[in-house]
């Protein structure tokens, strides 16, 4: 059995999954709380919230799975990317228990941690596909031929998908989770209301930050009543630019690589408007799409685990090479 860790940004994770993908216990400490009235993540208070949560969380994990400490075989953690200092909370506990135990530990990139959300039972999703990772700090297009490899074929240039979700809905009022906030006003407003740019780059990667503009220069000309009369509409031609940009992308990609079915993993996948335009994709299941430790242990099954002590060494990365 395999204990997760995952503390890359602002939720403090824990869980078990065997060998064979099963999943025993996810448990997930949310500050979404703590940071709404910040309109985003502080990371010097993220850090301090996962010293405190770390020890309790993995407890819990370990109590759901109904298994103790001493059934664990390996310890698996996010080394990257994310905030530092969140990392080096999970890091630190990871390397404790591993050590304590002389377990083997297996450190494992969030973003590889996404894709493996899709390997785990009762539905996993066999490759290969060509897969989305859209979540609030990256935007991925990837070839997946095979579990534990990928090849990227395309990113943003600026913005993330998540993060201009996050943006456009601080510029509306709507707070933080600003994906999930969009989402739901959304639904009660004309997506065609507006019609704000799509961003057309070369190859396969994105671009958000023009689009965030659009929104901007939108809600100064019309003013704080107008705004608050309109804001639905905006709500939902804002979220339909980002989707429309986002299904075209991966759509071209699965063309281009001859991968026809396509995947889509990250906090964004858990967006309504993008499952109805893509019918047909495999969805990360939603309680799997924000951060969490299930999917960082579901990839342990695909990294080499470092052996007792070689990992006391180790640290975190804030971005991708």
């Amino acid at each position: 059995m395999i204990l997760g860790i995952e503390t890359s940004c602002d939720e403090t994770a824990a869980a078990v999954v065997t060998n064979d993908g099963r999943v025993l216990s996810s448990v997930v400490s949310s500050q979404a709380e703590l940071h709404a009235r910040f309109g985003g993540v502080v990371p010097e208070i993220a850090s301090r919230r996962h010293l405190e949560l770390v020890a309790p969380v993995v407890r819990a994990a370990l109590e759901s799975a109904g298994e103790p400490l001493e059934r664990i075989e390996r310890v698996a953690v996010t080394q990257g990317p994310g905030l530092v200092g969140a990392l080096l909370v999970g890091l630190s506990a990871a390397k404790a228990i591993a050590w304590a135990r002389r377990l083997p530990l297996v450190p494992v990139d969030h973003l590889d941690g996404h894709l493996a959300s899709l390997y785990l039972e009762p539905s996993p999703v066999e490759p290969p596909f060509t897969c989305l990772l859209a979540s609030g700090g990256h935007t991925l297009l990837l070839a997946v031929r095979e579990r534990g490899r990928s090849d990227r074929l395309g990113t943003t240039l600026d913005d993330a998908a998540g993060e201009a979700f996050d943006k456009g809905a601080r510029l509306l009022g709507l707070g933080y989770p600003g994906g999930a906030a969009i989402d739901r006003v959304a639904r009660d407003g004309d997506p065609q209301a507006f019609d704000f740019p799509v961003a057309k780059v070369s190859g396969l990667d994105f671009s958000f930050s023009g689009l965030k503009t659009a929104l901007l220069y939108t809600v100064r000309d019309l003013g704080p009543e107008e705004v608050e009369r309109l804001k639905a509409d905006l709500a939902a031609s804002y979220q339909r630019a980002i989707v429309r940009a986002l299904v075209e992308r991966v759509r071209a990609a699965a063309e281009a690589t001859g991968l026809d079915r396509i995947a889509v993993v990250g906090g964004v996948a858990a967006n309504s408007a993008l499952r109805a335009l893509l019918p047909d994709a495999a969805f990360a299941p939603l309680p799997l799409c924000t951060d969490n430790a299930a999917m960082i242990a579901s990839c342990a099954r695909f990294v080499e685990a470092l052996p007792y002590p070689r990992y006391l060494d180790l640290d975190a990365y804030a971005s991708l090479a």
